[in-house]
């Protein structure tokens, strides 16, 4: 039989939604347009249309929002734009921040 002690810290667990982040793209130099929409829709699974937009956003501000995740999707999603930008030769840059 479930004591009131133990039902309401069962409540409290329930409640608790993990942290979200947002994953932005940092703006270079070197990185082409086209590869970056590319990773927008390998990675981020964005429209053509939404990839466009969100590179232009990183062109013109310097970065740009690619989503909001958990903390380890977020994590495995900059290292995947990681790892393929040194695979081809850019220097493109994802990080997060807490939301």
């Amino acid at each position: 039989m479930a004591t009131k002690k133990s039902l309401e810290f069962d409540d409290e667990l329930a409640l608790q939604e993990p942290r979200l982040y947002k994953v932005l793209l940092l703006n270079d130099d070197y990185s082409s347009m086209d590869f970056v929409i590319d990773i927008l829709m390998t990675i981020f699974h964005k429209s053509y249309a939404e990839s466009e937009k969100i590179m232009l956003e990183v062109h013109q501000k310097q970065r740009g929002l690619c989503g909001v995740y958990p903390f380890e999707i977020a994590e495995t999603k900059i290292a995947q734009v990681t790892k393929i930008a040194r695979e081809q030769g850019f220097p493109l840059k994802a990080i997060m921040e807490e939301e």
